[in-house]
């Protein structure tokens, strides 16, 4: 992930990242947004996204809007790379991105515990009812 803009610049209203999956990766745990508003743009390949028990593929050019408090994740189930960029509103979820590097930087593994151990820092708690 490479953050585009971290909210420097928009007085903190709104943050980018560019995100390329690897094929077959799978993503966070399904999870659940208090504060934030995030979109994806998927600008190559196919993205899952999980939104509840609902899989929905998004294929390149697809924007995907999530409003606060919907449970959702997403994934590459596919052979090929996708490349997505991706919106939080506000910038409040940045610096989960750079906890979870931190996580990896300190060679720990990032299971699914680390990731929502990060994700509560940020208004954000798993979608266990979907578990």
């Amino acid at each position: 992930m490479r953050v585009l803009e971290d909210g420097s610049h928009t007085g903190h209203r709104l943050a980018i990242a560019e995100s390329v999956l690897a094929p077959h990766t799978q993503g966070p745990p399904q999870h659940r947004h208090a504060r934030h508003d995030e979109g994806f743009y998927v600008l190559s390949g196919t993205v899952r996204f999980t939104v509840g028990d609902e899989d929905h593929d998004a294929t390149t050019g697809t924007l995907v809007m999530v409003p606060p408090g919907t449970p959702h994740t997403f994934a590459n189930p596919t052979d090929q790379p996708a490349v997505m960029l991706s919106t939080f509103t506000p910038d409040l979820y940045v610096q989960y991105f750079r906890d979870l590097q931190e996580v990896l930087a300190g060679g720990r593994p990032l299971t699914p515990q680390a990731n929502i151990e990060a994700m509560s820092r940020f208004a954000t708690r798993p979608a266990t009812d979907l578990a």
